[in-house]
């Protein structure tokens, strides 16, 4: 008897550099700063894995990035809950969602590399 398999398919973006004008003061949202964005979502394969429509489309995954990127916010949590939910909304059968947003060298005192703002869905 075939023995099943149960896979489970991870698509990820990593360091999807971006210019913006994300920040809870006035100011941050003059100047912009660069921020890194990263997304790793799972799900189960199904279908032919040569084709497009049985799979998350790591391109969708960036113009999603880039857009919500684009639309000034206070706080990085909010742009993050955009990002996640408009992936959601594309692509229903994902099982978790991971996205996280670096600040490149925040403006505060000290050398700081990056702050750092994630959050993960799985779904219910």
């Amino acid at each position: 008897m075939p023995q099943e398999h149960n896979y489970l398919q991870t698509v990820a973006l990593k360091d999807v550099k971006c210019f913006a004008l994300h920040g809870y003061y006035p100011e941050e949202q003059l100047t912009g700063i660069y921020f890194t964005v990263d997304i790793t979502v799972e799900f189960i394969p199904y279908g032919d894995t040569e084709n497009l429509q049985h799979t998350v489309n790591y391109e969708v995954l960036n113009t999603i990035i880039l857009e919500e990127m684009a639309r000034t916010q206070k706080m990085l949590e909010t742009v993050i809950r955009n990002i996640i939910d408009r992936t959601i909304a594309a692509y229903p059968f994902i099982l978790t969602a991971v996205v996280g947003i670096r600040k490149l060298n925040p403006p505060m005192p000290g050398q700081i590399g990056h702050s750092f703002v994630q959050l993960s869905y799985k779904a219910a």
